[in-house]
């Protein structure tokens, strides 16, 4: 399934990289408890996390899940029993979508010749979060608190931001992309996302002041790179607009959009 390789982004703070899928996931650590944010995306692969952590600390656990989508969330059952916190988008996302997403990247993964994580995936439990967060919650991992806030709509309609500001690292999900070549990709845009509040979800974002933002695919970045994002990201809605308005068509949306064409198209379709 995937080695990983912890990163230390601030006191008791790691982020865990891999390369399937390009993916991040966090580990915050207090004095009582720990925080992992995100679990991977099936069965053997949040046991493999759950292991990992373990190699960090004995401390008891909760999770905090920053979408619904399963790279992030379909790995939970290794953690229990515990807390499950997300935002209630989350939890009717993996009620409804869940069992459909993971019959779909199962055959995705099979017929790109990796029957292991296939199989792996059908054979997944679907957690529901019991923790649920509409706005701003805080969580006391024991000398040091925690900062669950909702963004949003933005890459989905329940994205889940985790702050840590004494070490001024946020947890970004899928608001934000380190992709090689570029910051956002076809995936970015899926059916539940909102193109056209996706800059604004930035800007809560940024208000939290963190120094490092981990997101949900490739290595941490800084505010800087986040709010470098948000231009383009603005741009391209407005060019949304306009064409869903009539005054730009398709292609000429296209000619102008900041981004390469492919990513440009997913962006444009309208249920963005």
């Amino acid at each position: 399934m995937g080695e990983g390789r912890w990163i230390e982004v601030g006191d008791g703070v790691l982020v865990r990289r891999y390369a399937e899928l390009d993916l991040s996931v966090g580990l915050v650590v207090g004095a009582r408890r720990c925080l992992v944010v995100d679990t991977r995306g099936g069965a053997a692969q949040g046991a493999e996390l759950a292991a990992a952590v373990r190699t960090v600390t004995p401390l008891p656990w909760s999770v905090a899940l920053t979408h619904a989508h399963f790279d992030h969330s379909f790995g939970t059952a290794a953690f229990l029993p515990c807390d499950v916190w997300a935002h209630p988008g989350c939890r009717a996302a993996l009620a409804d979508d869940g069992p459909g997403d993971r019959r779909r990247w199962a055959q995705r993964y099979r017929a790109e010749g990796k029957p292991a994580i296939a199989a792996d995936l059908e054979g997944t439990e679907i957690v529901l979060p019991g923790r649920l967060v509409g706005g701003h919650a805080e969580l006391a991992l024991g000398g040091r608190t925690v900062v669950l806030a909702h963004a949003g709509p933005a890459h989905t309609g329940h994205d889940l931001l985790v702050h840590v500001p004494d070490a001024g690292v946020t947890f970004a999900g899928d608001l934000v992309e380190h992709a090689p070549g570029g910051s956002f990709t076809t995936e970015s845009f899926g059916p539940d996302s909102s193109l056209a509040t996706w800059p604004a979800a930035l800007d809560d974002l940024l208000a939290l002041g963190g120094r490092v933002i981990v997101p949900g695919h490739g290595e941490p970045v800084d505010a800087a790179f986040v709010a470098a994002q948000r231009e383009p990201l603005a741009r391209l809605a407005q060019l949304r607009e306009r064409v869903e308005e009539g005054g730009l068509t398709r292609e000429e949306a296209l000619a102008r959009s900041p981004f390469p064409a492919d990513v440009t198209e997913a962006a444009l379709e309208p249920h963005r």
